[in-house]
């Protein structure tokens, strides 16, 4: 299976194109020769006609070209007639996408007022009770025609008003069905989507795009390009547009370097033909990283095939890091095998930052670059690796990071080389500083990329010249890309209008008290949609559960219901403990105070 031409030379797939709303008015064209659409959501309630349109108006003020509202229910999608009047006399015409989730009567208020519809194939028309059961043959095609006989009138009616559609799996909330035959996998949320895509090109109805959102970069990028691999088998004409975007981000820096390493390393290999960055923030922030991290694209792509003939030597659909030996890089740390990826600075970077290490911190350099005797090659060329050591591509070699790390990789298994490999972010070391926010974005895209292939066994961040923050984006990009933690883990939902409590305060508190907790992940989900289906695999879930009250979670089990919101750290905080998660912060236990010593 192909998921794109090459993985050494940019090409941006060719797909149809999906009109969403009257182009001549406003519209937008998704796919084809258009530029990426960029996207976001609002966090007001559906209901506050009012607060709706404002908050458009600021999403559309920083360049969102397309708006989602949620329906949660008849009601709401019903006032979606009131937000989209209200809007056009404005003289705003973003087209507008109504979220739906379980209910097809919402969907089918909602279609009469919007350009677009967003659906769940895991929750909509089907069952979500994590029940496990046997399904027969008969009995699995006989929930499809239910499904069939559900889903049908709201394509009918998308085709016969001129709306799109974008039929959207979430890891984590796969329906019960999907469940029991293909597990929690990127092949379940897959043929989910493509059920509902059989019904709509049944009906005759193409206007439709598709997206695989996972929390997690690897998840996620293995979901996206699965479903673009059993596209291409499926044939040309199935060469519908791609919604990308990693759900459940977070916030901060956390939440930018798990949408660039998702979002950003699928746009590399020319995927992608709208995407929304989904951040525990104000909504514009979202356009803001769109925009940045769209721009560093042309920068981090090779255009010009490698003329190599060497095939991967990793499995794109599945993650498996990468067989190494180890080497020792300074004092007791070792490198590569089953070691966890190093992060290695520069000489004069590790001289500025260790005198401000904590004892006993666990973001610290552990390995000084020149020190180290990396054998540096160019993997284009016919190379000699003469004994152990760590291997990285030559400064200076004139291929993007990802391209060249791959083609190095490929080729070394050629050769049967185990070295392990220094991962760097760029190969053209820069004298003056760039924008701390565009480092970030490019050292997250080029080495998350790498490290989701399966690749490193150690990381070298130059872009950013700042030692401390160097060091910090490191270890940060590390954790958000699942392959290292040093604090706690937090899967974070950007809210929506259906949100029961206010989440960027909820977060900022949960996190103050339990940002200490190594290996431990938080989900916070501001309602039952987001609850236990999208916290997919998190330790502990706080989840809103009605106005003012809040529902506990361990990993997808309700244990606590309707605590009082002033109650509910706390109540957090002691079911941690109760299940041996738990340990008072030390003095070097504060990685916020940590990253601030480093940083400032």
């Amino acid at each position: 299976m192909k998921y794109c031409e090459s993985v050494y030379c940019y090409q941006k797939r060719f797909t149809r194109e999906v009109t969403v709303g009257d182009v001549s008015n406003g519209g937008v064209i998704i796919g084809g020769d258009h530029p990426v659409v960029r996207q976001s959501m609002l966090t007001s309630d559906t209901k506050d006609t009012a607060a709706c349109v404002e908050q458009t108006l600021e999403l559309v003020a920083v360049g969102c070209q397309i708006v989602r509202i949620t329906a949660p229910n008849v009601k709401s999608a019903a006032n979606l007639e009131q937000i989209v009047d209200e809007l056009r006399r404005r003289g705003c015409l973003v087209p507008i996408v109504a979220d739906i989730h379980f209910l097809p009567s919402a969907a089918m208020e909602a279609v009469k007022w919007v350009e677009k519809i967003r659906v769940n194939p895991g929750n909509y028309a089907d069952k979500k009770k994590f029940a496990t059961r046997e399904y027969t043959d008969e009995e699995y095609d006989e929930e499809l025609t239910r499904i069939e006989e559900e889903f049908t009138p709201l394509v009918l009616l998308c085709k016969e008003l001129g709306r799109a559609l974008r039929i959207g799996t979430n890891h984590g909330s796969l329906s019960d069905r999907i469940m029991n035959r293909y597990g929690d996998s990127p092949l379940g949320m897959v043929e989910s989507a493509l059920e509902f895509a059989r019904i709509a090109r049944k009906n005759d109805f193409h206007n439709f795009v598709f997206s695989m959102k996972s929390s997690n970069p690897k998840v996620m990028i293995a979901c996206y390009r699965l479903l673009v691999a059993r596209l291409n088998e499926l044939g040309p004409d199935w060469n519908y547009p791609i919604h990308l975007g990693v759900t459940e981000a977070g916030d901060g820096e956390d939440g930018r370097i798990k949408s660039a390493i998702g979002i950003g390393s699928l746009l590399c290999d020319g995927l992608g033909e709208t995407i929304r960055v989904s951040l525990t923030e104000d909504s514009p922030n979202e356009i803001r990283v769109c925009n940045d991290l769209l721009a560093q694209i042309p920068d981090l792509v090779n255009v010009v095939d490698v003329p190599c003939g060497v095939a991967p030597s990793w499995d794109p659909f599945a993650y498996n890091r990468r067989q190494s030996d180890e080497v020792q890089l300074m004092e007791s740390i070792r490198c590569g095998g089953d070691q966890p990826i190093r992060v290695i600075m520069t000489e004069a970077g590790y001289d500025k930052v260790s005198p401000r290490i904590r004892p006993g911190a666990d973001v610290r350099p552990e390995g000084i670059y020149e020190q180290m005797g990396v054998i540096e090659v160019d993997p284009r060329g016919d190379f000699v690796v003469g004994g152990p050591g760590l291997v990285s591509v030559s400064d200076g070699v004139d291929l993007p990071v990802i391209p060249a790390f791959r083609l190095l990789v490929s080729k070394m298994a050629e050769k049967n080389y185990h070295n392990p490999i220094l991962l760097k972010d760029t190969l053209k070391p820069v004298d003056s500083p760039m924008p701390s926010e565009i480092a970030l974005l490019r050292a997250a895209v080029n080495l998350g990329s790498l490290i989701c292939d399966g690749i490193g066994d150690a990381i070298l961040i130059r872009g950013e010249l700042g030692a401390g923050r160097s060091l910090t984006l490191g270890f940060n990009i590390l954790q958000a890309a699942g392959s290292r933690s040093f604090k706690t883990d937090y899967v974070a939902c950007p809210s929506c209008g259906r949100t029961l409590f206010n989440l960027q305060e909820v977060t900022a508190r949960i996190k103050a008290r339990t940002v200490h907790l190594k290996g431990v992940k938080i989900a916070i989900m501001g309602c039952i949609v987001n609850g236990p289906g999208e916290m997919a695999d998190a330790d502990f879930g706080y989840v809103g559960g009605a106005p003012g009250k809040i529902n506990l979670y361990v990993g997808k089990t309700p244990v606590e219901f309707n605590i009082p919101e002033s109650e509910a750290v706390d109540r957090l905080v002691g079911l941690i403990r109760q299940h041996g998660k738990w340990v008072d912060p030390g003095p070097s236990d504060n990685v916020a105070d940590s990253e601030s010593v480093l940083t400032s």
